[in-house]
């Protein structure tokens, strides 16, 4: 009998370097923003018992997450709460616009180009920042990306430029060239294609109706947008006409707007019976939840 689909890929993740933190970052955006925002952290170390992690592990994590201004902590007698500071929510409320809509953005066939004084774009954090808000470095102090691309507040002090360039038109050679030394492509185009090979067997366990216990669901749930943030971030979301032939970042968006939203009932059913903030039981999920992948 094969393997649960789901055991595949719990198993694939404990085979990567530790990335607790930021799976705990997904379950706030995804799963808790949308019920009120705050969490006990005894919800957190029950989901992550699930996935065979150790309390330790997830408490140093959450404390890490609280230090470096991603968590705020509330304390209700011995019980700790924790909800997305202002800098954590922010971020994953810009990210759910390229994670979570049912296509990527219309391509306006403008560029933004941000000069960046010499030096300054190669800081480990600024060219962090910038490379995570969807910009590419095709030359030294020089960052492009799709207009209208937020600009990271570090690189504030950027010279913002924009440029067009048709598809069709004489420039689209250089603009073509000009992505493939911002971007690494085929790195993302691999990146989307081992996701769509690791999640196409929940894909098919979940169209053939077989059932998932809820705290399958939502571990499930979590660990679909999970991996799929990790790589969409990351994509410059290209117009069609700038990409490769057959992109696999279509498929990669196809495949989760088929199993996220078969994965929500078992997964808020989940949170309901076990997450609890500071007034009890989470408030119900907001009506934007069941757009996701839709809109």
């Amino acid at each position: 009998m094969p393997p649960h689909p789901l055991a595949r890929i719990v198993d694939q993740l404990k085979r990567e370097p530790s990335r607790t933190g930021s799976i705990v970052i997904t379950v706030y955006g995804d799963a808790i923003v949308p019920r009120g925002g705050a969490v006990w952290l005894g919800t957190l170390l029950t989901f992550f018992k699930a996935l065979d992690i150790d309390g330790g592990v997830v408490r140093t994590a959450v404390s890490r997450l609280a230090a470096d201004g991603w968590l705020a902590r509330t304390r209700v007698g011995r019980n700790s709460f924790y909800r997305l500071a202002d800098k954590g929510r922010d971020t994953f409320a810009a990210a759910a616009r390229h994670i979570y809509a049912a296509r990527p953005p219309e391509w306006t066939g403008r560029f933004d180009l941000l000069l960046l004084p010499n030096g300054s774009g190669q800081r480990d954090g600024l060219r962090d920042s910038l490379r995570n808000a969807g910009f590419g470095n095709p030359l030294p102090g020089l960052w492009l990306a799709p207009s209208g691309t937020a600009v990271p507040e570090a690189a504030g002090h950027a010279i913002r430029l924009e440029a067009t360039v048709a598809p069709d038109s004489d420039a689209a050679e250089t603009g073509r060239r000009l992505i493939a030394a911002s971007w690494q492509l085929e790195r993302t185009a691999e990146a989307y294609r081992l996701f769509v090979a690791t999640f196409a067997p929940l894909r098919a366990f979940v169209q053939r109706a077989d059932e998932l216990s809820d705290i399958e669901a939502f571990t499930a749930r979590i660990l679909l947008i999970h991996q799929y943030r990790r790589i969409v971030l990351r994509d410059p979301l290209l117009p069609e006409a700038m990409l490769p032939p057959d992109w696999p970042g279509t498929a990669a968006r196809a495949l989760c707007a088929d199993v996220y939203p078969a994965l929500l009932a078992g997964a808020e059913r989940w949170l309901d019976a076990n997450a609890v903030c500071e007034a009890g039981p989470l408030p119900p999920p907001r009506e934007a939840l069941g757009r996701r992948f839709r809109d």
